[in-house]
């Protein structure tokens, strides 16, 4: 398992977790930001209107409603991305971390405008009636290539190829993989309940929600997404409320260390300002998917005869699900403090590294080398070698690195007696004998710190129920729609043929998730996200112009139909 992460972490190195990925997301966003005038800022009040239904036409085409279409897309969204998610971003770069994912989220609102206006102008009806859309048709109709002699390259077939294979993975590193894993995670931590047996029961409900197709997908999702907002909503206030005397501190430390580095603090190592900066920026992505054109597909099949209409409601997304909830986790996290504390947990492999040598986190220069060890500013030595165990402890002068920081306590594990003997340990990393448990203190990341967090108030231990049951309704709701999105990419590539086969792989995939090792499904996650975003990006810059168009038309006819309202003041003093 480790060295398979570490063929992960070399790829993700490469594309989602690499310095150009970032600025290419955060450029695109913040071009059309300028260049369309700041609409996260003053179309929120036109947006909320057209949810309503103001700009409805009886003869509408599509197969949801806008605000069905809205739900469905937050569903998508609204995951474990805001509660894992944000906990494992905070774990990586700290308080600093959680300001990039609100700077994503600002710039993000502009990201999702474009992408769903320009899919949702190049919709299709497919085989079997219902409405088929996404990044991929767009490309298909407006990305080709002429060249001077007049010959017309098809290099936009091939980046709709791309982007549709890319989807397809992405229904499994985005909506299947993570999000049954943080389900099964959490409903082992709070009630005891193996992690099989969440992943049968849920796997099978999920099987018969998706034969439904869209229809069903959207009644589903449109009664979920308000009911898990509430019961999160409330277990937050009530951490937050609770810790009220860490609020200021906590919202202090977000951007204090914007410019610094996140201090290391506690148990946490502290991070870089890079790593920060490209954590909170991936994950802030991962949460609200402004940009890799996933939402796109889902609103695509919204009844609407305006793209820019969808495109407006979809603007909401990333405000609700970054900008409100994600904040909310965020602020929890910290104020509870849980975040920089060591806890007792049971370790896993590919959070696990051996060095040589005994080190401590308390002694200042130790911990800035361990601190600069873990940032990958310089490396130690790893131990390689066969590590002796006598009853449980270590006997080898060495150091376990688990998640990041340095582990306390460690008892080792052999079944449920303590394991006396050797094992093989090359470059930091275990190899063999998976029987073999360790367990002690060190930082915790994902679902079980938020679950951890949310103890922290008058709610006590019934809170973890609360982020449970939470995390039960926005991750099932998150794979219900990515089946979804799966399958349009499918419709795409080999047509409705290729459905049942599809849904197939993804409910096994989805089983399978429910217990396999945490930091592997994340760093997958983050590779798919990776694949689909960097076409999408690149395809709806090529058509900025087209979407200012599109802007312009779609204006005009809400003065045309709405007389009375005449034309925005911001827009007319755009067209003087």
């Amino acid at each position: 398992m480790q060295r398979f992460n570490d063929i992960l972490l070399l790829i993700d190195s490469y594309i989602g977790s690499s310095a150009w990925f970032v600025y290419l997301l955060l450029g695109v966003g913040l071009f059309f930001t300028l260049y369309l005038g700041f609409p996260q800022l003053r179309y929120i009040g036109y947006a909320l209107k057209i949810v309503r239904g103001k700009f409805d036409k009886e003869d509408d085409v599509g197969d949801t409603s806008h605000f069905q279409a809205l739900a469905t897309a937050l569903s998508g969204t609204v995951g474990t991305g805001n509660i894992a998610g944000v906990a494992y971003a905070l774990y990586l770069g700290g308080p600093a971390a959680l300001f990039w994912m609100l700077v994503t989220a600002m710039l993000g609102m502009t990201t999702k405008f474009v992408e769903v206006t320009l899919s949702h102008k190049y919709r299709e009806k497919a085989e079997d009636g219902t409405i088929s859309g996404g990044p991929m048709y767009f490309m298909k109709k407006r990305l080709n290539v002429t060249l001077p002699s007049g010959k017309v390259l098809k290099s936009g077939k091939v980046m709709a190829v791309l982007f549709a294979v890319a989807t397809v993975l992405s229904s499994f590193g985005t909506g299947s993989l993570p999000q049954i894993n943080s389900i099964s995670n959490s409903m082992n931590t709070t009630f005891g309940i193996p992690h099989i047996i969440t992943g049968l029961v849920l796997s099978v409900l999920l099987a018969t929600i998706i034969i439904g197709g869209i229809k069903r997908i959207a009644l589903v999702t449109s009664r979920l997404v308000p009911t898990m907002a509430v019961i999160y909503f409330i277990g937050a206030i009530a951490v937050i409320l609770y810790n009220y005397q860490n609020v200021i501190p906590s919202i202090i430390s977000v951007f204090a260390d914007v410019f610094s580095g996140s201090a290391a603090t506690g148990g946490f190592l502290g991070a870089t300002i890079a790593f920060a900066f490209n954590r909170g920026v991936n994950r802030g992505l991962f949460s609200n998917e402004a940009g890799q054109g996933s939402a796109p597909i889902a609103h695509s099949a919204a009844r609407a005869h305006e793209p820019v209409s969808e495109g407006l409601v979809a603007l909401l997304e990333p405000f609700i699900d970054t900008i409100i909830i994600c904040t909310l986790t965020g602020i929890t996290l910290l104020s509870s403090g849980v975040w920089s504390q060591k806890h007792q947990n049971e370790f896993q492999r590919a959070d696990m590294q051996f060095l040589s040598g005994v080190y401590n986190d308390v002694s200042d220069t130790e911990r800035k080398t361990l601190s600069e060890h873990v940032n990958r500013v310089s490396e130690l030595p790893l131990f390689t070698g066969e590590l002796t165990i006598n009853n449980g402890k270590i006997v080898d002068e060495v150091s376990l690195i688990h998640s990041r920081s340095l582990a306390e306590h460690v008892k080792v594990f052999s079944s449920n007696q303590l394991y006396s003997g050797s094992l093989t340990v090359m470059e930091g990393a275990i190899l063999g004998d998976n029987n073999i448990r360790f367990e002690g203190k060190s930082l915790i990341h994902s679902a079980p710190l938020t679950t951890l967090a949310f103890t922290k108030s008058w709610f006590g231990d019934f809170g973890k129920y609360i982020v449970s049951i939470g995390i039960l309704l926005f991750a099932f709701s998150t794979s219900i729609t990515w089946s979804y999105y799966g399958e349009r990419a499918i419709i795409f590539l080999v047509g409705v043929k290729g459905l049942k086969y599809y849904r197939i792989v993804y409910v096994l995939g989805f089983f399978l998730a429910s217990f396999t090792d945490t930091t592997i499904i994340w760093v997958f996650s983050g590779i798919t996200i990776a694949l689909m975003t960097i076409p999408n990006l690149i395809g709806i810059f090529v058509l900025h112009k087209e979407m200012k168009e599109e802007v312009s038309s779609f204006w005009r006819e809400y003065a045309s139909r709405f007389p009375e309202e005449g034309l925005p003041l911001f827009v007319r003093n755009r067209s003087r």
